[in-house]
């Protein structure tokens, strides 16, 4: 039986261009299976720009982007939301929906991505008591401070059970003592087998996690 871990993303030659300018030139690099990488750089050096390659919510200019074994640039727009199914995503702005519970922003999901109605009381019970937010079920975003708000977005990514998930800038509006318990976070979901992609500027949770870094100038990796 063969342990050789396979890719899980593969940027081969990618370039993106918006207008003349090139917000990622050129990046080939490759992301194990159950890997954690951080992509690393100033703002606006293409680290988002990457993200959204991966998701499929923007085509490359050239090169090529396979996640999963997936050519992302030739799935067809019916063919995206399956394909994301395997992908989570947490945001730096939480993207919590204001007038919704905790439980039931998880169920907008579940429901987006066609997770069978049977499935969900189990899933939501599952994932809040991942992140530590059993008790937070019924409240609602208004009720939660920022770190659990994150822990609510990073429950929601979780709950399709996807094989990757994709983290942009998720600490970048909490202080460093709940960066660090949702960075914990990350790294137990890691633990469970999970790949995880995050970018971030946080300079002192990169030092102290020490994970395989992509860093990323003016779009280039250097």
């Amino acid at each position: 039986m063969s342990h050789e871990k396979k890719n899980i993303i593969h940027f081969e030659k990618v370039t993106k261009k918006f207008g003349g300018m090139a917000a990622v030139d050129n990046v080939s690099f490759d992301v194990e299976d159950g890997e954690f990488v951080f992509i690393t750089g100033p703002s606006g050096a293409g680290k988002t720009t990457l993200l959204k390659l991966i998701l499929g919510e923007i085509s490359s200019s050239s090169g090529e982007v396979i996640v999963d074994g997936v050519n992302v640039e030739n799935l067809k727009e019916k063919e995206l939301p399956y394909f994301r199914q395997k992908i989570g995503i947490v945001f730096q702005d939480f993207k919590v929906l204001p007038q919704r519970s905790v439980s039931e922003n998880i169920e907008v999901a579940l429901a987006v991505t066609g997770v069978d109605e049977a499935q969900w009381q189990e899933r939501i019970k599952h994932v809040l008591k991942l992140v530590g937010l059993s008790r937070q079920e019924d409240l609602f975003p208004s009720q939660l401070s920022g770190g659990e708000l994150q822990r609510v977005s990073l429950a929601r990514a979780l709950s399709v059970n996807p094989k990757l998930l994709l983290a942009d800038e998720p600490m970048g509006n909490l202080d460093w003592e709940t960066s660090d318990s949702i960075m914990q976070l990350f790294e137990k979901i890691n633990k469970e087998g999970k790949t995880i992609v995050m970018a971030t500027h946080n300079l002192e949770i990169v030092k102290k996690y020490k994970k395989r870094e992509i860093h990323i100038v003016g779009g280039k990796i250097n």
